[in-house]
């Protein structure tokens, strides 16, 4: 790209689609915050500690290690896999399949057993925003789930039964623009177990994510094949990587430009710059000076995007044994888990005119586009930075030993459930409830 031909608001646009903006722009507002300048918050830095304490004692009881510490090795990364396996395994049981399978004479190659998990898993993030309080899904087993392990647990029986190939019969496990096509809000509804007793939070907008997923593997043969397939990036992030011995070298900013541009036509449309959609990026007030230029007051957090990355990760590393590069650019994910633990522990505390919208049940009911989940969320993104620097100092251990992404899924994002189903028992959910329209959280 030769940015010296680009208009300003086209620098802007492409500059807040990339990785360090993420934290760039969460790092100005955490700035605000340290001088009291937040709108709807205030910080109080000295209640971390409680919160690091609180982390480190779940990874303590999750993953023990034989000195009564943490067996940082044992903790894997943060991802939808484990979500596709809550209470027990389902890929495992998936990949055994693949290998009995013969596609024609030929077993199953490890770079298609890769891209069949890509598919499912990118579809499984998609579902994944907020289902609500009220909803939960039943395994034929009796098992019951709700949230995010619920909406998982579903696509995994949606994608074995084909629900999402275009050759449910020949091939169900993959998804593609000719199965995609036949998607439709009462097949996710029934798929889902949706009723009037069992109501699910952003069906419509859930169901829109898929069918415009459709026209953007259509849209982007590039990235996803002749046949509209998302796990053939991997021939494309091939195609652009190098080899170093026996392992490819990925950059992280290669998925990231691969997932943000292809992808791009499925969300909503909400703020742009020129003619660019820019997605999950929100205007903050406090970054709003005068004179300044179009967009220097926006905050991006691509939080889909992110969950997305880390999810895909995981498969490329563990069966292609790619290794990735820049894996440092990625922030924790500011979502109402993770920013949930910051409120509850005290780390944030409600200024007046936020307490003033609470509901019944004692607390704010807010869209993702108003300022104070705006604020949340950028917190949220530095304050996770802060709290694994504050484990890894309290443990002794730096961050070649303990990941973002290790404390993403063994302490943060779980601490925030727990704490949450401690302090508000009748729904679990967390202390600002975000009015879902399935497409942001």
């Amino acid at each position: 790209m030769n940015l010296t031909a680009l208009s300003s608001p086209s620098l802007q646009a492409a500059y807040l689609r990339t990785l360090p903006a993420i934290r760039e722009r969460c790092s100005n507002v955490h700035a605000m915050a340290q001088r009291g300048k937040l709108e709807y918050f205030d910080y109080h830095p000295n209640h971390e500690s409680s919160v690091v304490n609180y982390c480190l004692e779940i990874m303590k009881r999750d993953f023990p290690a034989a000195d009564g510490g943490v067996d940082f090795a044992s903790i894997p990364p943060h991802g939808r896999w484990r979500h596709l396996d809550a209470g027990k395994s389902r890929i495992a049981p998936l990949m055994e399949k693949w290998d009995e399978e013969r596609l024609g004479r030929l077993p199953v190659s490890e770079k298609e057993k890769c891209k069949r998990l890509i598919d499912l898993f990118l579809v499984s993030v998609l579902l994944d925003a907020g289902a609500g309080n009220q909803w939960s899904y039943n395994e034929s087993g009796g098992e019951r789930y709700s949230r995010s392990e619920g909406l998982a647990v579903a696509t995994v029986h949606m994608f074995d039964q084909g629900l999402f190939s275009g050759f449910p019969v020949a091939q169900p496990h993959r998804v593609d623009a000719q199965g995609l096509s036949q998607i439709n809000e009462s097949r996710i509804a029934t798929a889902m177990q949706v009723s009037d007793a069992n109501p699910m939070v952003g069906l419509s907008g859930r169901t829109s994510l898929l069918v415009n997923l459709k026209t953007a593997l259509e849209s982007n043969p590039r990235f996803f094949g002749s046949d509209a397939r998302p796990g053939n990036i991997i021939d494309f992030l091939e195609s652009e990587s190098k080899f170093d011995g026996s392992s490819l070298r990925v950059h992280v900013s290669s998925l990231w430009g691969v997932l943000l541009e292809g992808l791009a036509p499925i969300w909503p449309a909400r703020y742009s710059i020129g003619e660019v959609q820019l997605g999950d990026v929100w205007p903050c007030s406090v970054l709003s000076t005068d004179g300044q230029a179009e967009g220097d007051n926006f905050v991006p957090f691509h939080k889909l995007t992110g969950w997305i990355t880390y999810s895909l990760i995981e498969p490329m590393e563990k069966i292609l044994k790619w290794r990735f590069d820049g894996i440092e650019d990625m922030t924790g994910l500011p979502e109402y888990r993770n920013g949930g633990l910051l409120i509850d522990f005290g780390v944030l505390t409600l200024k007046p005119g936020l307490k003033a919208l609470v509901n019944a049940s004692g607390i704010p009911c807010l869209p993702p586009s108003h300022g104070a989940v705006v604020e949340w969320r950028a917190m949220t993104v530095i304050e996770l930075d802060r709290i694994a620097d504050g484990i890894r100092r309290q443990a002794g251990v730096h961050s070649c030993d303990l990941t973002l992404a290790q404390v993403l899924e063994s302490a943060t994002w779980k601490g925030g459930r727990e704490i949450a189903k401690r302090l508000r028992p009748l729904t679990g959910g967390p202390p600002i409830e975000i009015e879902s329209d399935g497409t942001v959280f």
